[in-house]
Formats: C-alpha cells, sequence, structure tokens
C-alpha cells in the first residue's frame, strides 16, 4: 500500500468528481494508461505468456457494433489475465481490404474523370498507399475511445513488409509442395469491379426476375423437341447441352440424341444425370457450364464444351450473333424477344422470385463465369484443420458449432485466391518469354526479362497468417517462442468458415516450421488453442442489424452518450458463447445506471471512512459483514468459472446483481447503523466495506475500466487497477447461520416495507411499532437496522396497535404490530385505493375477455395467450387485495 493509501478516505472522496461524466476523464486516463506502458507485451518476461491477435478489420471502414463487441470481450479476457499474471499480449492491426480499398480510391479519381490506367500501376499503388495513411488513423482512434488494451507498438498492417515476406514465402511452400494451381474454373464474377470474388463478398436476395420457358428443336408438337425453363435466357447462347433424370420415360428415346441450337444453329446433345429433377418444370434443364455452378460440374462429368460469351464486363462476346457487345441485362430482352418472334418461347413469361448473389463491394448480381485463376488445393490442408479440432488441439466454444465446422471442412472446395485487381498482395508467379512458369520466393529473384502475373491474392490468404506472420514469422523471433500459438481466437460464427478456416488451414500446414516449434518439444502447432464464437448483435426487437433496415447503432453515438463502461458492459453481458444478442437503448441507459450505482455507492463508501486492510477475526465481525464477506467469495468463484468457460453474460449478471443488490440495496444500508455505533464496530465495518468494493473493483475492471481504474485509486490509493492483482480465494468456509440470519432480516424488512405500502403509508413516513420474537429469530443484532431501513420508531408510552403482521423466518416468527394513527389520511387513501380498483377491474375485464374469445384463441400464439393469462391473473389478485383493503378500511 503506497503513503496515499494512509490518507483520510474522506480526503479521497472529496478528490472525486460530484458525479461521474465519462467524457470529462476517460480520453485522458487511456493515454495516461499507455504512456505508463501497462499494455506493452515483454516477450522476454518470465511471466506465463496469454495472446491475443486482433482480427484486423478493413483499412476503409471503421468499428460497428459488432466490433465494438469483439473488441470488449478481447479487451476483458486480456485485462483479466494481466490481473492474474500473465505476460499479455493482445496485437492490434488492420487489413488492407484489397477490393474495397481499390474500390474508393478508384472513385476518387473518377471525380476528376481519370481512371487507375490513367496513372499505370506503380503510380495508382502509390495513390492507394497515400490514402491508408491519411485515413487508417479512424479505427485506432475509434478503439482507443472504447478502452482497447492493445500493445500499440506492435501495430500490424496486412501489406507491411514484414508481412508480405510471409505472404511470399508460404506462397513458394504451397506450390512447391504442389498444393498451389492454375486453372480455368468457374468463379463469382463482378463486372463491375472486372475481378472474381470470394464467396463471403456475395450476399444473396431474393429479386423478383421472369421465368422463361424456350423451346429446343422442332417447332412441330410430333416432332423431337424439349421445353426448358430460364431466369437468365441470355445465358442459353451458351448452352452446351440439354439434361433429363436417365429414369425419365418422357425423354428415353431422347437421350443421346442432338438438337439444334435455335440461335448459333450448333447440335446440342441431350444428355442424362441424376443431378436433374424429373418432378421439377418440365423435367429438362438447359445446360451453360462456363456461366452456372451446377452446369459447370455437369459439364466436367460429360466432358461438354464450355464456351464463355461473356467479357470481364459482362458483356456477350464470342457467340457470332448479333448479341456481341450487348450487356448481359440488354441481351437478356433482345434474346427474349428474338425467341418469341420464332414462336420457341412455349409459355408466357412469368413473375419469378429467386435467390440471386450480389456483390457486397458494388451491389451488382454476380456473374458465375470460366476464368483462368490461381487457386489452392485444400483437400489436405481442410483436414487437418478438421483434426486439430477432433484432436482437441484447438477447442470451438461452444461445442455446439463444432458440427457446422467439420461440415465446412470436410466438404471444403478448392480456394480460389488469384483477383483482378491492383492493390494487395502480387502473386509471386514469373512468366518466361518461351511460356516458363517459377515462383519466387521472398529471396529469390526472378530471370531478368521474365513478367510477373498481373493478379493479386485473396485478402483472406494474407489475413488467414495473421496469428503468426504478426509475430514475425518466417524468421525466428521471440514473440513466437513467447506468444504462439495464440491463446484464444475471438470472433462471431458467421466468419467460422472463412476467415477461421483459413487461419487453422494455413497454421496446421506451418505447424512443424523450426520457427514455431523451438524450444516447445518439437510439438506441431496449431494458430490458437480456443475459439471463442459469439453470436450476431440483434437490435432490441431481435432483428439483425443492417444498413437497409436503419437499425445500426453507431458505437460511437453510445460512448458519447453513455460513456464506453456502459457500452462495453451492455455488450459483455449480453455475450454467451455462440448466442445472438439484442441490444437497444434501454440497455444502454441501464449500464449506465449501474456504472453511476457504483460511483455513488464508492464515494459513500470514502466519506464513511472505508478502506481497505486487515479483517478483523470473523468473530469480530457483525453477520452483515460476515456475509457480505462470504456472498463476495461465493460471486468471485462464480465469475472466475464463466469467465473461463468464455460466458460473459454470466460473470456480468452475477456481478451486476451482487453489486446492486446485495451490496448497494442491502450491505451498504446496514453499514449505516453499525458506522453509527464508532469505536471498533465502525472501524471493522470500514474495512470489510473497503476490501469488498476493493474486490468488486478488480473483478468488474476488464468490463468497466474506466470508472472502476477511478474508483479504485479513490479507494486504495494504488498506482492502477490495470496492474492490480486479480482477487484470489479466500479458503475461508461461509457461514451458513450467519447467512441465514441476514436473509431473515431482509425477509423481515422487505414484508414491513410491504405491509406499510399495503397500510398506505408514505415511505419516508415513520411510525412506531414493536418487535415481538426477534430475539427468538436470531435478529437481535439486526433490531437497529430493521427499524432504520423499515422506517420504524420506539413505542411510546401512549403506542396502540392499529395494524399488525407476522413473519415467519427460518427460526421462529415475528410480530410486528404497528401504530398507524394519524399517519394515514384515510380519505385521501380510500380515493387512492378505489382509483387502483378500477384500473384492475377494467385490465381483469379486458384480459377475461380476450381468453374468453374463441376466434383470437385459434389465431394467436402460445406465447401471446400465455402473457395474457398472466395478466389476468395479477389483475384478479389485484383485485382481491385492493378490495380487502378497502374493506378493512371502512372497518375503521
Amino acid at each position: 500500500m503506497t503513503s496515499a493509501a494512509s490518507d483520510n478516505p474522506r480526503n479521497r472522496a472529496d478528490a472525486l468528481p460530484k458525479s461521474w461524466n465519462p467524457s470529462e476523464v476517460e480520453a485522458e486516463m487511456y493515454e495516461r494508461w499507455v504512456a505508463a506502458g501497462y499494455f506493452a507485451a515483454d516477450a522476454a518476461s518470465a511471466k506465463p505468456g496469454y495472446s491475443i491477435v486482433l482480427p484486423p478489420p478493413n483499412v476503409t471502414g471503421s468499428l460497428h457494433m459488432g466490433h465494438a463487441l469483439d473488441h470488449t470481450l478481447m479487451d476483458t479476457l486480456s485485462r483479466r489475465k494481466r490481473m492474474q499474471g500473465y505476460e499479455v499480449l493482445w496485437l492490434p492491426g488492420m487489413d488492407h481490404a484489397g477490393i474495397a480499398t481499390q474500390t474508393i480510391v478508384e472513385k476518387q479519381l473518377a471525380v476528376d474523370g481519370k481512371t487507375k490506367e490513367d496513372f499505370g500501376r506503380e503510380l495508382f499503388i502509390e495513390k492507394v498507399w497515400d490514402w491508408k495513411r491519411e485515413s487508417g488513423g479512424q479505427i485506432q482512434w475509434q478503439m482507443r475511445a472504447l478502452g482497447d488494451g492493445v500493445d500499440w507498438s506492435r501495430d500490424r498492417f496486412t501489406m507491411d513488409d514484414g508481412l508480405s515476406r510471409a505472404v511470399q514465402t508460404i506462397f513458394k511452400r504451397l506450390y512447391d509442395a504442389g498444393l498451389i494451381y492454375r486453372a480455368e474454373r468457374l468463379v463469382n464474377w463482378s463486372p463491375e469491379l472486372r475481378t472474381a470474388i470470394s464467396d463471403i463478398e456475395v450476399k444473396f436476395e431474393d429479386v423478383e426476375g421472369e421465368l422463361v420457358s424456350l423451346r429446343y428443336g422442332s417447332l412441330e408438337d410430333d416432332e423431337p423437341h424439349v421445353i426448358v425453363a430460364t431466369t437468365r435466357v441470355e445465358t442459353m447462347l451458351g448452352d452446351t447441352a440439354v439434361a433429363v433424370h436417365p429414369e425419365d420415360p418422357r425423354y428415353k428415346d431422347l437421350i443421346g440424341t442432338t438438337l439444334e441450337h435455335p440461335i448459333t444453329g450448333r447440335q446440342i446433345p441431350i444428355i442424362a444425370d441424376d443431378y436433374v429433377d424429373p418432378e421439377f418444370g418440365t423435367g429438362a434443364v438447359k445446360i451453360t457450364p462456363a456461366h452456372d455452378p451446377n452446369d459447370f460440374e455437369m459439364g466436367l462429368r460429360h466432358n461438354l464444351p464450355m464456351p464463355n460469351i461473356m467479357d470481364e464486363r459482362g458483356r456477350i462476346t464470342g457467340t457470332g450473333t448479333e448479341f456481341d457487345g450487348l450487356d448481359r441485362f440488354e441481351a437478356r430482352v433482345k434474346v427474349r424477344e428474338r425467341l418469341a418472334s420464332e414462336g420457341r418461347i412455349a409459355a408466357e413469361k412469368r413473375p419469378y422470385l429467386h435467390s440471386v448473389g450480389h456483390s457486397e463491394r458494388s451491389g451488382e448480381a454476380i456473374e458465375p463465369r470460366l476464368s483462368m485463376q490461381w487457386w489452392v488445393k485444400v483437400e489436405s490442408l481442410a483436414k487437418a484443420a478438421g483434426d486439430a479440432v477432433r484432436n482437441g488441439d484447438t477447442v470451438i466454444h461452444p461445442t455446439s458449432q463444432e458440427p457446422r465446422w467439420f461440415e465446412w471442412v470436410d466438404n471444403m472446395h478448392d480456394w480460389c485466391i488469384s483477383r483482378q485487381l491492383w492493390w494487395g498482395h502480387r502473386i509471386p508467379i514469373w512468366y518466361g518469354p518461351e511460356g516458363e512458369v517459377v515462383c519466387v520466393g521472398p529471396d529469390e529473384t526472378a530471370p531478368e526479362g521474365w513478367v510477373q502475373d498481373p493478379d493479386v491474392l485473396d485478402t483472406w490468404f494474407s489475413s488467414g497468417l495473421w496469428p503468426f506472420s504478426t509475430m514475425g514469422w518466417p524468421d525466428s523471433t521471440e514473440e513466437l517462442q513467447k506468444f504462439y500459438p495464440t491463446s484464444v481466437l475471438v470472433t462471431g460464427y458467421d466468419i467460422l468458415f472463412f476467415w477461421v478456416a483459413r487461419m487453422m488451414m494455413f497454421g496446421t500446414f506451418v505447424s512443424d516450421d523450426h520457427v514455431l516449434t523451438a524450444g516447445k518439444g518439437g510439438a506441431k502447432q496449431v494458430p490458437f488453442k480456443d475459439v471463442f464464437l459469439h453470436g450476431l448483435i440483434r437490435d432490441q426487437y431481435g432483428k439483425k442489424m443492417s444498413k437497409s433496415r436503419g437499425n445500426g447503432i453507431d458505437p460511437l453515438d453510445w460512448i458519447n452518450a453513455y460513456g464506453a463502461d456502459a457500452l462495453r458492459f451492455t455488450l459483455a453481458r449480453g455475450a454467451q458463447p455462440g448466442g445472438d444478442l439484442s441490444v437497444g437503448e434501454s440497455h444502454a441507459l441501464a449500464s449506465r445506471s449501474f456504472v453511476t450505482k457504483l460511483f455513488n455507492a464508492t464515494k459513500f463508501a470514502l466519506m464513511n471512512g472505508a478502506k481497505p486492510g486487515v479483517l478483523p477475526d470473523r468473530a469480530e465481525l457483525t453477520d452483515a459483514d460476515r456475509w457480505i464477506v462470504d456472498r463476495l467469495e461465493q460471486v468471485r468463484a462464480e465469475v472466475d468459472s464463466a469467465f473461463d468457460a468464455y460466458e460473459f453474460g454470466k460473470a456480468c449478471e452475477a456481478l451486476y446483481h451482487f453489486a446492486w443488490d446485495e451490496l448497494c440495496d442491502w450491505y451498504l444500508e446496514l453499514t449505516k447503523v453499525q458506522f453509527a455505533a464508532d469505536g471498533a464496530r465502525a472501524e471493522s465495518t470500514s474495512i470489510v466495506l473497503g476490501n469488498v468494493l476493493d474486490s468488486v473493483l478488480r473483478l468488474l475492471h476488464p468490463v468497466v475500466p474506466f470508472v472502476t481504474e477511478s474508483l479504485w485509486r479513490a479507494l486504495t490509493g494504488g498506482e492502477s487497477v490495470v496492474i492490480a492483482a486479480w482477487p484470489a480465494a479466500t479458503g475461508v468456509a461461509a457461514d451458513a447461520a450467519a447467512a441465514q440470519r441476514v436473509s431473515d432480516g431482509q425477509r423481515l424488512i422487505t414484508e414491513i416495507r410491504r405491509f406499510r405500502s399495503d397500510q398506505g403509508l408514505a415511505d419516508k413516513q415513520k411510525v412506531a411499532a414493536k418487535l415481538i420474537g426477534l430475539d427468538a429469530a436470531g435478529l437481535t443484532e439486526l433490531h437497529d437496522s430493521v427499524t432504520n431501513l423499515a422506517r420504524l420508531t420506539e413505542p411510546g408510552t401512549d403506542f396502540a396497535a392499529t395494524a399488525s403482521l407476522e413473519v415467519r423466518l427460518s427460526a421462529a416468527t415475528v410480530t410486528v404490530e404497528l401504530d398507524t394513527s394519524g399517519a394515514v389520511d384515510l380519505d385521501a387513501e380510500r380515493r387512492r385505493l378505489e382509483k387502483d380498483l378500477a384500473a384492475a377491474e377494467k385490465e381483469l375485464a379486458t384480459t377475461t375477455a380476450k381468453l374468453g374469445n374463441e376466434a383470437f384463441l385459434a389465431k394467436a400464439p402460445d406465447q401471446v395467450v400465455d402473457k395474457i393469462k398472466g395478466r389476468r391473473d395479477v389483475a384478479e389478485a389485484e383485485v382481491a387485495r385492493i378490495g380487502a383493503r378497502l374493506a378493512e378500511l371502512s372497518g375503521k
């Protein structure tokens, strides 16, 4: 304890502001933490290591509520582990976000009527770097506002030189192992961006399209023909077959024959394939292998030609028809019109609602397109990622997400890693003048005169290396030895299949690298030991937050309105493994009230001399003292268990209810009598209260760091709660008898308060009362607290009991006699009760009528009916209670 801790606690209470105003203290407090080096990790430390790498947000963006949740949970884990004596590395960074970043800069150029081609590749990339330097600080500022305890000295960017070296290294290792290859395959193509895009960048939306039935073959019904239906009639220009089910009797005689393509004149075979559903439509489907994923697979099975009929901009090309040069949507109309003019539309077009993939970046409908790309052969990599979880090397929390993980990795398709962009990690493949191909590693030089592949790598390729590339791999570093594998990955379950899978595949691929295994017994290393998956943030009505709904919340708005602590507590309190959480304004207000309650309680305690210290012998403590100390120990154990299991919501609920319901609402009130006793009783109370608050502030600090820092320093005089020790188990057995007596006292006070309310007594109105049987109930020690908290006074010589109640407690029944004469305005009380009775009777009539309506009961959901039944039962009880009280008053 520092010398400041010996100061009068009342002086430290005066040093606190009159009220908690987060905007006045949070920014300065955070910068003081950073300047003090509390978040800087020492790779040479003898402490056990604990590490988390921040899922890198896109440099183009700002933090949304999902990020705020991620960051809150990671910061909570990091702060707790730091207090528990670990050397903690929480490593920050950002992703270069290839497509998103390039698009932003291209739009800026377009304002001046320029394109990237006007500048050339190198100069354009310089402009992107300029933009990054100007705009990249936004996220860092937001992270500071949130209170992220990251090691800023190790901030990383996926295009940093060190990370680029890691990308080139693993690309070459994969290439040399035969796991990277180039092939023409079907990809998600964005005509506007003119590049392949990843699955995660495709969002499916229901679109009102048109279903066109067109006729192949003869126009005569008694001649060979087939009718197929399509929502993309323009793709028929690339049809190379019509497929039917091999057992469909309608087409038995046509299988193996050909029909003339109505527009191109090519002969189109009719093939048989089990994929075709004979029950859907006509049971025949057109096959366009270069522009449909299912058709592509069928084309491979039947060795069909795969003509690509669209260029990179989505224009028809190479068909030799009048449609060449038309945009795909323009061609859709023109092709249908020609087919209709030739009598080949078998049925009128009709509206058809179907799911269409759209580019998340440009908003356009993506085009499945056959394209020459670079691919990762994932079979062995995905198996290793699956085995890491099966073997327990990596544990997914909650385990209920494991089947989804295995379903994904066990059925993964090869991964398209090339993008037709300029911004990003350029593919380290070089081509010679005679078509030679060489993969060039980071320490190698390409042959003179050779040309590098123009494509860049998918952003997920570099972010897949994030856990170890950020710590210096492929070089041997202290960070890798101390902090790898990382302790836990915190992320949403919605990107389990994309980012997490990529990291696991790459991490297991290099798991036996000597750089990673040195000093660790040669054991293979996974990228993280635990994966904690939280759910999505939804609004207060349970709807997913989105721009289109307009229900998104900017976390900075809540920080400005309620403080970072309130935002963090709201998110952590709702976070459970794998579960979605709903948040709204009411939740933030409740969290702010909790922070305010904590502040006021600590200030009250300091004003009454509370200070941490060595507890007196338990025999010298009151029942209330022993009860609160024992309850604190139980809550500490519950909180530790919850945090260890990543049950953030459970930990926060336990702390919330202990701090508010037990510490503030009960123990602080009970201490008022004990402080008034002065002497040894007051001194021991000040130490008990000081110790309890000390531990509560430490337990809460990982979630609400700012207010706990301010209060803990005032309470203890210590340097910072950031570096304070985490509360440890006391090893003292709980006093069950004392807890029972306090519980009895609470019940007695609660019943007296309820009875007073029923009698119409004002909350602050004191009335004379006799407590009979208190000694037999074992509550003698609590006599003064009961009378104080129940607003009772000692009976005088003229005491006359006008009301009484009996409260059955664990050891005995206590009778409370009250003299309410003159304390209640009977006429006013009757009027109040009559008004309440009318409202209760109206509610009873309304709910009874609804429950008697058969039509309503037939349509209403069960939960609605149950809710109305509950309202009826409450109204019925209120009518009985108020009626009895009115009858009682009438007899007076």
